[in-house]
């Protein structure tokens, strides 16, 4: 909790990051890469985020998430 609240105050907030990148192939496949097949990475710490290359944007919240494997599982359906 208190780890929480620090990194809210002195943690990075994650202003600019790398163009995404997309892997190809059965290559080792970053966490952040799986859900999408695109990440960018946050160029001040480091952390890799998915990246929705259709809507152009970082996903970076759970309900965003969330809300990204909703909209693929209802294109899958139809």
């Amino acid at each position: 909790m208190i780890a929480r609240l620090i990194d809210l105050v002195f943690g990075c907030h994650h202003s600019r990051y790398s163009f995404p990148v997309t892997i190809r192939g059965a290559g080792r496949r970053p966490q952040a890469g799986a859900l999408t097949g695109t990440y960018v990475a946050c160029l001040d710490c480091g952390k890799e985020f998915p990246y929705d290359w259709q809507e152009m944007r970082v996903i970076t919240s759970q309900a965003d998430k969330r809300e990204y494997v909703a909209s693929l599982a209802t294109k899958h359906a139809a």
